[in-house]
């Protein structure tokens, strides 16, 4: 803890008695009604407040105000990062099982495509194999090209177009 842990203890103390109600009442409305989401956020806000005293001081503006702010962009923040888990299924059943890998179909598709990108410009061939088969990204390509990354984007835009328009004349695609 900091020398002034008192000090900090007794801000908290403080912070809560005046604010802590309108803060949990305002963290209910952004977790609509979650009251332990709720009383996370109002913990994490004040655990902000007491790791940044300096931003409680009222000469840089109203303490409220900085706690609404921060319990909000908190809250937002949280929900980033549920939109973008992926959900949990909970199931009694086994998945089915993959299916088997066909070694001969295997050989013939990377057959395939190996010609198909044979027919294609130099320059749209290595931008290929730099992004998909080396798995580069457009700056790296691009420095291992010798090219600006826009290049390498509109290099591999029209690639993958010409290599479907083969793949098209082969009656690989339809």
């Amino acid at each position: 803890m900091r020398e002034d842990g008192q000090e900090e203890a007794a801000l908290l103390r403080t912070l809560h008695k005046e604010h802590g109600d309108a803060l949990h009442a305002y963290a209910q409305r952004l977790c609509q009604g979650d009251r332990q989401r709720a009383e996370d956020l109002v913990q994490e806000t004040l655990l902000r407040a007491w790791r940044h005293p300096a931003s409680m001081d009222p000469a840089q503006g109203s303490v409220r105000a900085w706690l609404f702010t921060t319990a909000r962009n908190l809250a937002i923040d949280a929900w980033r990062r549920r939109s973008v888990r992926v959900a949990e299924v909970v199931t009694d059943q086994l998945p089915e099982p993959l299916p088997e890998v066909n070694e001969a179909d295997r050989a013939v598709e990377a057959w395939t495509i190996a010609e198909a990108l044979d027919r294609l410009s130099p320059a749209h061939r290595e931008v290929l194999m730099e992004c998909f088969y080396r798995g580069r990204s457009v700056a790296e390509a691009a420095a291992r090209l010798g090219v600006p990354p826009g290049t390498v984007k509109s290099r591999t835009h029209y690639a993958l177009r010409a290599l479907r328009v083969v793949l098209e004349e082969a009656g690989v695609l339809t």
